[in-house]
């Protein structure tokens, strides 16, 4: 098992991507502290069967990503188990599809709160206690709209952006003290997120990628597992996409 005795925080595991990575860190042996934005009695019944299907612990956490003062008490909660945070997984994401000249101030601000500022500020937190260890794995989902530019995904594409460049930095800045940081760029991804897209775009991309499908949640979740494990130990600072060869 790639993660035996190795401790992730993931966030944004009630559904899609997020809930693959659960699974896959689980299946390697991972012990996860699995975010989602609200309790619910699904979810607390999804992670305790998967706990129990991998015989390994999976420790839920709540926030809502924009309410910073109750992300730091969930990093507290954590510090106070003093377990170490070998891993952070940058999961979480909203996207609203808008023209470049039909996207409001609203959006934007939402979709930068949560794609880049509550991304920044967690990874603020845990590199801390990384530091301390003086080891750690990052990986933070972006896209393959932050690489290419898509219509329709211009406040989208430049808060994952954001997140390239942020770390970029984190490895740059972080290396001497253990800390790998690297970027996974999933493209079309059967997830909810898809349905938000238009149907012609969708198909388009599928049928100009190099392998003609969309991305399965597993496959992300298998990049972030090769990420977080001592296979990449000598890989930082980099962009792996996996988005089929879209063009």
């Amino acid at each position: 098992m790639l993660l035996k005795n190795k401790n992730a925080i993931i966030t944004g595991t009630n559904r899609g991507i997020g809930r693959a990575m659960v699974e896959a860190f689980a299946a390697n042996g991972a012990t996860v502290w699995a975010h989602a934005r609200k309790e619910t009695e699904e979810f607390m019944s999804d992670m305790q069967q998967l706990a129990q299907k991998y015989q390994v612990e999976i420790r839920p956490i709540f926030f809502e990503l924009t309410d910073y003062e109750a992300m730091k008490q969930s990093v507290k909660k954590i510090m106070s188990s003093k377990i170490p945070v070998d891993i952070l997984v940058n999961n979480a994401g909203i996207t609203y599809n808008a023209l470049f000249q039909m996207s409001t101030e609203d959006n934007l601000r939402k979709q930068f709160e949560v794609n880049f500022f509550s991304v920044f500020l967690l990874t603020q937190y845990i590199s801390k206690l990384m530091t301390r260890n003086k080891k750690g794995s990052i990986v933070n989902i972006s896209s393959s709209a932050a690489l290419d530019g898509n219509s329709g995904k211009s406040v989208y594409g430049a808060s994952k952006a954001a997140v390239i460049c942020m770390t970029n930095s984190i490895a740059a800045e972080l290396g001497t003290s253990g800390i790998r940081a690297n970027c996974i760029a999933p493209g079309i991804t059967e997830t909810d997120m898809l349905a938000t897209m238009p149907t012609d775009v969708v198909k388009l991309a599928i049928e100009t990628s190099d392998l003609r499908r969309g991305g399965r949640p597993s496959e992300i979740a298998d990049t972030a597992v090769f990420l977080a494990s001592d296979l990449s130990s000598y890989i930082t600072g980099q962009v792996i996409r996996v988005d089929g060869g879209i063009k």
